[in-house]
Formats: C-alpha cells, structure tokens, sequence
C-alpha cells in the first residue's frame, strides 16, 4: 500500500493536532509496512505570512497530485481586518473548491461505556451513532452574488442549489445509510426557503430508488432540538452547507468536545480530512488542545482513501480504549483519571495502537 499524503498543519492548534494525527498514520504505516509519505504544505494565515495569500499555487499543486490531504485548523484573529476573499478562512473554502469534494461527513458518536464525556444524561445519549452528511460546496458560504450595499449600510448573501447539487449529495447519504442502520433524515426549512423546498423535492424523488432505506424530513430548528433531547433516534442526518455546519458543532456534545469530532469531505479528485474544530488560537502552543478529532480523521484516511478498513477500526478502537482508561484532555468533562496534553494524548493512542497489535501477533502465533 503506498499513498501520498499532503499535510496542511495550519494555524493555531491545527500543528500540534496535526502532528499527534501524523504520529498515529506512520505508527500505522511502520507496523503493517506500508509506504505512506507527506508533503507538508501551508495554508491560512501561516501561509499569508509565508506567500501574501490564503492558498497559494504550490499547495493547490501538491494537493493535486497527492491521495489525500490531511488539513489541521485555518484562522487567526490578526487577520480580520483583511477583506473576506484575503483571510486564512479564504483559503479553507478556496481549497474545498479546488479539491472538489461536495460530501462532509461528519460522525458524532457516544464513546461506549463512558457517556460520562458528554453532558449529555447517559440515559439520553444510549448509543449514539450519527453520520451527518453536509453538502460542502453550495448554499450560502458560495453562492453569487454577495457582499456589501453602500457604505456598509446593509449586506447580503445568495443561498442558491441546483437539482444535481442536491441529487449527488443525497446519493452519498443514501448509500452510506445502506452500510449502516437504513434510515435518512433530511434536514431543510421547506416552510419558509425556496431552497428547501427544492431540497426536498429532489431528496423525496431520490429516496425512491432506495426501498430499503427509510427517509424522513424534519425542519432544521425541530431536529436541533431532537440531537439533544433524542439523539439515539437519528441514524444518516442529511443537509445543506449551513445547516450542516450548525448542527454538527451542537452535535459535539454527544462525544463530549468539538475537539473529538473528525471529518472527511469526499467527492471529487482528492479526499480532503480534517478535524471539525477551529484553530483556538487563545490555547495555541500550550499543550491544551484535544487531538482524538485529528486522529479520528486520520482513521476516516484509511477508511475512505486507503481502503484500509481494519487499520481505521484500530485507530478508533484506541481512541476508545483510551478514554474508557480514564484519560482525558482538559476540554473533556466528567470523570477525568488523568488529564494529559495534547502530545501525552497523541503518544497514549499510539500506545494503545501498539498493544492491540502484540495482542492480535501473540494470538495467531498461538
């Protein structure tokens, strides 16, 4: 197995997630023998400082031509007095463009024993196991036209989507649904949204090709309240752009921590995999921040790219094992053994890694 991976550590914590997130891919790669290699490249602000642009010509270029990209964080406060098109931000959209990925998926899972991580009541949170898939390239963070009326005096933006936005996101959705427990909420605001309603046309006409999967539609402020009041209800959440990027941050109280959240955006030529946090640039360089959603996008890596199935199943098997020993980074709540650094956290996985292989060598030698 040889992938090639470019690897965009960002600004703010998305180097110190980044390099725990890389400790595990090349644990992974030494211990089965496979030939994994990266090419870092800069984005967001550290690339303004480095090249004056959010996304310049020589990242684009490695991306292309890699597997996969594995990205950390983009955004930094010193920037904001830039125009919109000029900010770390610019680069995040400018590169899911580029790489044409129109799928995010988005897994929110309840780690199993220990719902003590989420504040959450554990009788509430049960199992649960949601797969959001947000459309990545459409709605309001691209449509045209956009941007400000005379002196600053108003602003607006264009939430736009065609049928073969929608139909090729719902597609995903559907398949992946069929892979799990069989069961699709689309998420819209057809009561009040042209957009939605064209959303749930497209996704009701869709979900006829698929008998065995059952289809739902909810409105986008009721399904909010149900991730937390009756998370257990949902199995494939399905949405647009904005809505998805909302729900899926509140979703991170059903693992504990937006740090925990992994995703991948897939689709189009080159898989692109990050953690779903943002840079946090008020804990930069202290050791703080949390890398299981790093890492966990890792695991999305092997699964999605590299076809490498139970190598991610370990990945997120150590995660688990991890947290049921009682070890946790500050921004985890409840019961907390040890409370390590992001680094401490990054080499606990690997460990953990290390022992579930001796485990599983020991048995066949047996």
């Amino acid at each position: 197995m040889k992938l090639n991976i470019c690897v965009l550590p960002g600004d703010g914590i998305g180097p110190e997630v980044t390099r725990e997130a890389l400790r595990v891919l090349k644990f992974v790669a030494e211990s089965q023998g496979y030939d994994f290699r990266f090419t870092e490249r800069a984005i967001g602000g550290t690339a303004i400082k480095q090249f004056g642009s959010p996304l310049p010509q020589p990242t684009i270029e490695t991306c292309h031509k890699s597997d996969a990209v594995l990205l950390g964080a983009v955004g930094s406060p010193e920037f904001d007095n830039l125009a919109a098109d000029k900010r770390p931000e610019a680069g995040l959209l400018g590169l899911r463009k580029a790489l044409g990925g129109f799928a995010n998926l988005r897994p929110a899972i309840a780690y199993q024993p220990i719902a003590d991580c989420s504040p959450i009541k554990a009788e509430v949170l049960g199992k649960s196991d949601i797969l959001f898939i947000r459309e990545l390239l459409g709605g309001l963070y691209f449509g045209q036209p956009r941007g400000f009326e005379g002196n600053r005096d108003a602003a607006f933006n264009t939430m736009r989507y065609t049928v073969e936005e929608i139909e090729r996101v719902g597609r995903v959705a559907f398949e992946l649904a069929r892979k799990r427990r069989k069961k699709v909420t689309s998420v819209d605001k057809a009561n009040v949204l042209e957009t939605s309603q064209l959303w749930r046309e497209v996704i009701t006409c869709l979900g006829k090709e698929y008998p065995d999967v059952k289809l739902d539609h909810m409105y986008v402020d009721a399904c909010s309240m149900k991730i937390i009041t009756s998370p257990t209800s949902f199995d494939v959440v399905l949405t647009e752009n904005l809505f998805g990027d909302i729900l899926t941050d509140e979703a991170a109280a059903i693992s504990g921590s937006l740090g925990m959240l992994a995703s991948a955006t897939i689709g189009g030529k080159i898989d692109l995999f990050e953690p779903v946090h943002g840079s946090a640039p008020d804990i930069a360089g202290k050791g703080l921040a949390n890398p299981l959603g790093a890492i966990a996008s890792a695991a999305m890596l092997l699964r999605h790219t590299a076809k490498l199935e139970n190598d991610a199943r370990d990945v997120e098997d150590a995660i688990q094992e991890v947290l049921r020993a009682g070890y946790r980074t500050p921004d985890i709540k409840g019961k907390s053994k040890y409370v390590l650094s992001t680094e401490q956290m990054g080499k606990m996985v690997e460990q953990k890694l290390a022992e579930a292989l001796d485990r599983r060598r020991a048995y066949h030698a047996v």
